[in-house]
């Protein structure tokens, strides 16, 4: 095949690209408003965001436009990689043409950020910026973060690359009911009301215990989208308030668990689908495990005297970080190293599939913890046959072997990307605490990115290895790394 037919060969994928940057672009028509009417001076930075965004997209769709076709599997691994890869240059251009002295690497690194929900920001001074610029930047959460389950039932099935097996291979019991509903654009539907009920819901709450209404606002795109951006530098903890931090636990633990399982339970006004929810035992008898045990080990440290104070930064911080939202009311790199690394390990796998949340997912913990037992069983019975379950049905083994391949490339990617930031001068706590959080998409890690400070210490170099592993994580590392391989482009 020539290079030019080659080229021709992924036109599609490029016309559906177009689509999506336009349509990007007239989200940027949600800060423009709030800008214009309450006159914070940062018009024009979305006139020509907008501007800019629109025109690429229409242009790169106009000049794709005859050659348009059903997307095949290689067009959707294409478009799913390229679309969290380019939209993030458009994300970008508000905060570039508004933040002076913004380099093209921060404004990259703080839009990819938003839009994976991580929330690792580069950004210092946010009580100055405009409204509507921290609206921007928690929107790009909100819109990010159900954008992956989008991606999980709606788009990918729509590009016929196996949707529903992968659907049903990726996502608990609960979501394999009837598809709940007969067709995957509907799903799609149900699941945006459900988290546009949880953001108002969330957005009222922090209202009503305190928050001015623009904070409130800000804060319920953040939680819902599992993202932590804040627009306060001291994040959460600028407030001091016991009944802010209580309504941010209580979204971040909804939030945290299976949108289907919500859904389920909204339409059929019945708490069934949630005891029916194998993943959920395991999600809040981890965390209430986890507060228990670190309340009483700090109290026993002596990080501190009071039982109430112990357990209102500790429950926080275990919820915020384990759920991968990232916000903080306390620097928790003063605790102990232990009680830090086991924060930062529960960001790891604790929140649900089919949730916003960020790391591997209680789902593919539980199947690895229970092939581990099952293993361990075979071992003294060599004849036993005993299924790995999740609820009352069996995983099928071609899923076994797929969470153990993603888990083992996930551990790869830790140990790569923290080897590359290490031989890139940053020292080892950093730079291991920042790929975790990065790939987990939680956002704050320990050492020179921890909770009190940011990512702006870092080199552009870390920067972009960062940026990678907020993509890779977020697109759960398989669907991105398939676009880097040679048999990929291979026609």
């Amino acid at each position: 095949m020539s290079s030019d037919a080659r080229a021709r060969a992924y036109y599609p994928a490029l016309n559906a690209l177009g689509l999506i940057i336009m349509i990007f672009g007239l989200l940027m028509s949600f800060p423009l408003i709030v800008s214009a009417a309450l006159g914070d001076g940062a018009t024009l930075a979305y006139d020509q965001g907008l501007f800019v965004t629109f025109v690429a997209g229409l242009l790169l769709w106009v000049a794709t436009r005859s050659k348009r076709r059903d997307l095949r599997v290689h067009d959707g691994f294409l478009l799913v990689a390229a679309t969290w890869v380019v939209l993030p240059i458009f994300g970008a251009l508000p905060l570039l043409a508004y933040i002076p002295d913004l380099g093209f690497t921060d404004a990259y690194f703080e839009a990819v950020s938003g839009l994976t929900a991580t929330g690792a920001t580069v950004l210092s001074g946010l009580e100055h910026l405009p409204i509507s610029i921290n609206l921007w930047r928690t929107f790009m959460h909100w819109v990010g973060g159900m954008g992956v389950i989008v991606l999980v039932v709606a788009i990918l099935p729509l590009l016929g690359i196996g949707g529903r097996q992968l659907y049903k291979a990726e996502v608990p019991t609960p979501m394999k009911d009837s598809s709940l509903t007969p067709r995957i654009a509907e799903t799609a539907k149900g699941l945006w009301l459900t988290y546009v009920l949880l953001t108002v819901a969330c957005g009222f709450s922090l209202w009503w215990v305190g928050l001015e209404p623009w904070d409130a606002v800000i804060h319920a795109f953040s939680v819902a989208g599992l993202g932590g951006f804040s627009n306060r530098d001291a994040s959460l903890g600028h407030f001091d308030s016991v009944g802010v931090e209580l309504v941010t636990i209580g979204f971040a633990l909804l939030a945290g668990l299976n949108y289907a399982t919500h859904y389920l339970a909204l339409v059929r006004r019945s708490a069934a689908p949630y005891r029916r929810d194998p993943e959920i035992p395991f999600y809040f008898g981890v965390l209430a495990l986890s507060t228990a045990m670190l309340t009483v080990y700090l109290l026993a440290q002596g990080v501190f005297t009071d039982v109430g104070e112990a357990l209102r930064y500790v429950a926080f911080h275990v919820v915020s970080i384990s759920t991968s939202l990232g916000l903080a009311t306390h620097d928790y790199t003063l605790w102990p190293m232990f009680a830090q690394i086991w924060i930062l390990f529960l960001g790891s796998f604790v929140a649900c599939s089919g949730s916003t949340g960020g790391g591997i997912k209680m789902m593919r913990a539980m199947i690895l913890y229970k092939q581990v037992f099952r293993e361990i069983v075979r071992s003294l019975h060599p004849n036993a046959v005993r299924p790995v379950r999740m609820g009352r049905n069996p995983v099928p083994e071609n899923i076994l072997h797929a969470v153990l391949g993603f888990s083992f490339m996930y551990m790869v990617s830790i140990v790569s990307l923290t080897l590359v930031l290490s031989a890139a001068g940053l020292e080892l706590v950093t730079a291991f605490s920042a790929v975790v959080a990065c790939l987990n998409n939680t956002g704050p890690g320990l050492g020179l990115v921890g909770p009190a400070s940011n990512y702006q210490a870092l080199g552009d170099f870390h920067k972009w290895v960062l940026c990678f592993a907020m993509i890779l994580g977020r697109l759960e590392i398989f669907t991105f790394l398939v676009v880097l391989t040679p048999t990929f482009w291979r026609r």
